[in-house]
């Protein structure tokens, strides 16, 4: 890292002087937005995004860049922590809106590790890693007491947003500790006009009883003045009124580290009526605009109030679109997922290739270029450390590995460690380079792609390179059974063995698990 910060003494204030020279942070988190619903990444996209192309024209564009996971809560696990979710608990699938939050209270988080080096840092968006309400069901409700174990304890200073995917209730506008308007009425999914999904809007219903009734469906928690609509507005909103408060003043010396995880284009597909007719694709593509408009407004913001200079925006999502992609391609020639493979959920790579883009004009050399090598969100973690000159603690981050040297440096040579991928069932993938392994999953076998020559992941190559594959499968094993991706002492996974390690002897996993003194 010595080159790149010499590199980054030549272009910008001294991240090591006092703390009003290090840049502003902000992560904008899109939700199912795939590789090719963004202009710039797709030359036959049917809508055009241009404040995201503004990020990638004044910044880097990773196209070779992932999400840790190929659905909602595991990705923003390990975007925050830098550490990948299967490590925990949870091993398939996504959480509800209500349970313990999947990150526990002694994990470094992207904010924690900002707020404890002298940032205001908040979140405004949707949370999907787990929050405990006041009460067991909507009948022990008492939304007077404070909701626990939320973005409030995991090192944000603020909180603005909504617990989960909005399919999932509990479904208010949550500010701090508490529900702006509680959750006191019902709903389910109502018919969408404008897409192939659902609604979630009033009419609502007093009793759940009385939704199961009216829409054939039982009812979850609502807010009377929630609108499925409103999200994409709300956000941006109160993203910016947020950082007003903290850009002026006694708050103008002190940096602020914003995550902002949107919505969209997650189901409901809602795009306002100001946004219909726009675009070539339908209600899908008005909510894309819908969504570069917002990301406008923030980069408006930045500009008006002289910040965008030292302010490093990423702009990255979740996973790969949703199903509905297909049908998208038959009714309007656009591809989601451009031209990978499959998309929300899959271990190939239309699950977890995503837009990936960085700008931040004091600090990135030679803007406008692309990075064509592998880097992960995960990678986020380790990557702000080293530009701000933090040391991170043996567990920290165990699984994040710095590209900063990227950002700085145009000639960087950086080579990233192996980088895990994961599917919604469990299956495991392991890139390195050009190469590809996806990990024997149940009655599936190996299989090894080229993706230099075959990003599509139409050809399995393993017969005729199998020293290739047993090579990535040992370094998939040491990742898993170490605990870590980095250098550094062994870190204890949080379970004993799991059945999709299938290519792991269990007695090899438990052996590993006794020397790192893995909890159980």
């Amino acid at each position: 890292m010595a080159a790149a910060l010499i590199a980054l003494s030549l272009c910008a204030p001294s991240l090591q002087a006092e703390s009003s020279t290090s840049p502003n942070v902000i992560i904008i988190y899109t939700d199912d937005q795939g590789f090719g619903d963004a202009s710039c990444l797709n030359p036959d996209a049917k809508f055009k995004t241009p404040n995201l192309d503004r990020i990638a024209a004044e910044g880097i564009t990773f196209t070779n860049g992932h999400s840790s996971d190929s659905v909602c809560t595991p990705s923003r696990y390990g975007l925050l922590t830098g550490r990948y979710c299967w490590r925990t608990t949870l091993k398939t699938g996504v959480m509800g809106a209500e349970g313990k939050c999947l990150i526990k209270d002694n994990r470094t988080t992207i904010a924690s590790l900002l707020r404890d080096n002298g940032y205001a840092t908040a979140m405004v968006g949707k949370w999907h890693l787990g929050m405990d309400f006041p009460g067991k069901d909507h009948q022990t409700r008492d939304w007077s007491q404070p909701v626990q174990d939320m973005p409030l304890d995991k090192g944000f200073d603020y909180f603005f947003g909504v617990p989960a995917s909005l399919n999932y209730g509990v479904l208010a506008w949550f500010e701090g500790r508490y529900a702006k308007v509680p959750p006191t009425v019902f709903t389910a999914k109502k018919p969408n006009k404008r897409h192939v999904d659902y609604r979630i809007k009033p009419p609502y219903q007093p009793t759940p009883q009385a939704t199961q009734q009216a829409l054939g469906k039982r009812g979850m928690e609502v807010a009377p003045d929630f609108i499925d609509n409103q999200c994409l507005t709300r956000f941006t909103d109160m993203a910016i009124e947020w950082m007003k408060g903290h850009t002026g003043g006694a708050n103008s010396e002190k940096p602020f580290f914003l995550y902002l995880p949107l919505t969209s284009p997650h189901y409901p597909v809602c795009p306002l009526p100001e946004f219909h007719g726009q675009g070539d694709c339908g209600g899908y593509g008005e909510f894309m605009i819908e969504t570069d408009h917002h990301v406008g407004r923030i980069l408006k913001y930045l500009d008006d109030a002289d910040l965008a200079e030292n302010t490093m925006i990423v702009f990255t999502s979740d996973n790969g679109p949703e199903k509905s992609w297909k049908e998208r391609v038959g009714e309007f020639g656009h591809r989601s997922n451009l031209h990978y493979r499959e998309g929300k959920r899959s271990i190939y790579e239309g699950g977890h290739r995503v837009p990936f883009f960085v700008r931040w004009p004091a600090g990135i050399l030679s803007p406008g270029r692309s990075w064509d090598r592998p880097v992960g969100q995960i990678d986020l973690l380790a990557t702000i450390a080293d530009l701000l000159d933090i040391d991170l603690q043996a567990d920290e981050g165990v699984d994040s590995h710095s590209f900063a040297s990227v950002l700085v440096n145009p000639v960087s040579n950086r080579q990233r460690l192996p980088l895990i991928n994961h599917s919604i069932n469990g299956r495991f993938a392991i890139t390195e380079g050009n190469w590809k392994l996806v990990l024997p999953h149940g009655q599936l076998g190996a299989e090894l792609y080229n993706l230099d020559d075959n990003p599509g992941e139409t050809t399995d190559v393993i017969a005729e390179n199998k020293p290739i594959a047993w090579d990535l499968q040992a370094k998939a094993t040491q990742i898993i059974l170490r605990g870590r991706t980095t250098d550094g002492p062994v870190q204890p996974n949080d379970t004993g063995y799991w059945d999709d390690l299938k290519w792991i002897p269990a007695e090899q996993y438990e052996q590993a698990a006794a020397k790192s003194g893995q909890s159980r």
